[in-house]
């Protein structure tokens, strides 16, 4: 028996539980309770049923009416075959004669358009090509119904076409490549990794139960089911003893399997697909490096710096991680620290080197014991030993060893006018090889300004020219040689030293007076002043305060006169007005030294004339300058 009632909220559909008594099914806005068991006449079981379908949700008890138009949901199977189109549907309306049926939504004029048309006469549903409900599972479209004239009768109604789903869609792995990981001698059921395959088809069907299984393992040594896949989880784990996921032991350390999704819960109908999983069993650090012998044994010259010998240790762990490469240490026999030891990348040997050159006369012989661990912490179950420990013997060779200056630099303090021939210093030079009865000889090497010479026999270094301080060959007030001290042995050995000459200044320069130009105007009240300055090559206090004088000229003092402005200037002023032309005026300078030396400069001074803030020295051979540029210039000497 069939019920029609008209409702406004889906939560009618919630009336049917799982009772079995009654059984609904959604068209729009009209459910149809079909009743599954036996229902009596229309009488109180009627009444009944309809009671308990309306009861939901606290939804009162909606009153029965007739409704004309009316658009039956429609189920179609995708991947149909032609010819198209077909009919798989009709709408249904009270109305008979003139109408027209309209049909709208994404099927029609939106897109994907013209999949679905509608006959305006008979109401019938078309589709025009198969469908693929992986496109698209459902449409929702909209009927009405209308006069000739296109005027709305009835509608919209909702229209449900629902793509029933095909298993036209095998598994697929989307998220290759799948390597995994596990670790040597794990225990049996460790997880490896995880693969899920993807379907396409109706998760809600069959079509996309998938269920895994491992098809192939290569290689299938020591055991051709090394591991296990969950059907349902796609997990993967080992399934063999720990004994043998042995790496050392195994043929190979990376297996491939072949895994296949079947869809259709693993049925034999189903579809399947497959993906590679590469699985890799990694090392742990389970065996401990071993010296390949007790003792090694290396021979050097003294003076040597650099490897002397290669320690080899052998290692069963992989060679790419940390559980083979070798960490070595210097534990005993090294006070010094003439020894260092580093590993060699390639191969995994400890190269010893003597990082600080060693003394035949202070200890021929060494013995170094040395240690050898791994990167990684080695496993607890396993222990370094007394094999990864071992003795090296370290045999030093006497060689010729060159003489060395002592002090080196040598530094001396010398006044720079001593007399030529005058002693600097006697250079030492010891060889260090004490054992052997050498003799030393001294040459010079380096001597920029040719001021030196040395004893061969005993080192002395006397002058051989006057030293200057002020020479370019001396910096910052010190002068720089280098001197050569050879021994006798086989072959000869031959040892550099500097020797730095300080020197002390003394007053050997005296002062000159600088411009020697100066410019006047012939009137006195328009410019009768100049500042005169001195240089010194000397230091201070054989420099400056420097003294300044008139020279003996006669009448001089009636025209000019000089006066100090401060330690290195002085003003010279003119007294009366003079002709223009040229004049020599003698300036007598002093500088501060003990004792005391004077130089005389003569100034050229010129008479100009000076008209409207110009001065003109045309007839004294001049330009035309400014003489509010000049006299700015004098203000600002007398501000030093």
């Amino acid at each position: 028996m069939v019920l029609s009632f008209n409702y406004a909220d889906q939560a009618l559909m919630r009336a049917f539980g799982p009772t079995g008594i009654l059984k609904g099914t959604r068209t729009g806005t009209l459910v149809q309770f079909i009743c599954l068991g036996e229902v009596g006449g229309m009488g109180k079981d009627r009444k009944r049923l309809k009671e308990e379908a309306l009861k939901i949700g606290n939804i009162s008890i909606l009153h029965r009416r007739k409704r004309s138009l009316i658009a039956p949901p429609i189920s179609f199977p995708e991947n149909q075959r032609g010819p198209f189109p077909k009919v798989i549907g009709r709408i249904i309306t009270d109305r008979k004669e003139g109408i027209k049926f309209r049909l709208h939504g994404k099927g029609v004029e939106e897109e994907p358009k013209g999949v679905f048309k509608i006959n305006d006469q008979s109401g019938e549903i078309i589709v025009t090509r198969s469908l693929d409900r992986e496109d698209m599972d459902m449409y929702i479209l909209q009927v009405e119904t209308t006069d000739s004239a296109g005027k709305l009768l009835e509608g919209p109604a909702t229209l449900f076409i629902t793509i029933i789903d095909q298993n036209d869609n095998k598994p697929l792995f989307r998220e290759g490549p799948y390597e995994g990981h596990v670790l040597e001698s794990s225990p049996t059921g460790t997880t490896v990794m995880r693969m899920t395959a993807y379907d396409a088809d109706d998760p809600n069907t069959d079509n996309a139960v998938l269920r895994y299984s491992i098809t192939k393992q290569t290689p299938a040594t020591p055991s051709p089911n090394m591991f296990y896949i969950d059907p349902e989880k796609g997990d993967i784990v080992t399934v063999v003893p720990p004994s043998i996921l042995d790496r050392e032991l195994l043929e190979a350390v990376k297996y491939e399997l072949i895994v296949q999704a079947k869809d259709m819960a693993g049925s034999d109908v189903g579809l399947t697909g497959t993906a590679t999983a590469t699985i890799i069993i990694d090392d742990k650090n389970d065996h401990a490096p071993v010296f390949t012998k007790s003792m090694f044994q290396a021979t050097v010259n003294e003076g040597f710096t650099g490897i002397i010998v290669n320690l080899t240790v052998e290692d069963n762990d992989d060679p790419a991680t940390g559980a083979w490469r070798a960490v070595y240490t210097i534990i005993n026999g090294n006070p010094d620290m003439n020894f260092k030891i580093e590993t060699n990348p390639q191969n995994n040997d400890g190269m010893l080197f003597v990082d600080k050159s060693l003394d035949y006369e202070r200890s021929a012989f060494h013995t170094l014991l040395i240690k050898v661990e791994n990167e990684d912490p080695i496993m607890p179950e396993i222990s370094y030993g007394s094999s990864s420990t071992t003795t090296v013997q370290v045999t030093v060779l006497d060689a010729n060893e060159p003489p060395v200056f002592i002090p080196d630099p040598t530094i001396v303090v010398k006044p720079e006018n001593i007399p030529i021939g005058s002693v600097v210093v006697t250079l030492n030079a010891s060889d260090q090889d004490i054992l052997q009865k050498q003799t030393i000889k001294f040459a010079q090497f380096q001597d920029p300004a040719g001021w030196l010479t040395i004893n061969p026999a005993n080192g002395t270094v006397t002058t051989r020219a006057a030293l200057d301080r002020e020479s370019p060959y001396v910096h910052d007030s010190q002068y720089t040689a280098l001197f050569l001290a050879t021994d006798n042995g086989v072959p000869v050995a031959t040892g550099t030293g500097t020797l730095i000459i300080s020197m002390l200044d003394v007053n050997d320069n005296p002062p000159s007076v600088f411009p020697t130009t100066a410019k006047f105007c012939e009137d006195s009240k328009d410019l009768n002043v100049a500042i005169l300055g001195a240089t010194d090559k000397d230091l201070h206090p054989n420099a400056d305060p420097f003294k300044f004088q008139l020279g003996k000229q006669p009448g001089i003092e009636k025209t000019w006169k000089v006066t100090q402005v401060n330690s290195t200037h002085a003003q010279l002023r003119l007294l009366h007005t003079l002709k223009r032309a040229n004049y020599i005026l003698p300036i007598v300078v002093t500088d501060g030294g003990k004792p005391p030396l004077t130089n005389t400069t003569d100034v050229l001074v010129q008479i100009c004339s000076c008209k409207k803030n110009k001065m003109d020295c045309s007839t004294a051979n001049s330009l035309h300058i400014s003489i509010t540029l000049l006299l700015a210039s004098i203000i600002t000497l007398f501000c030093l």
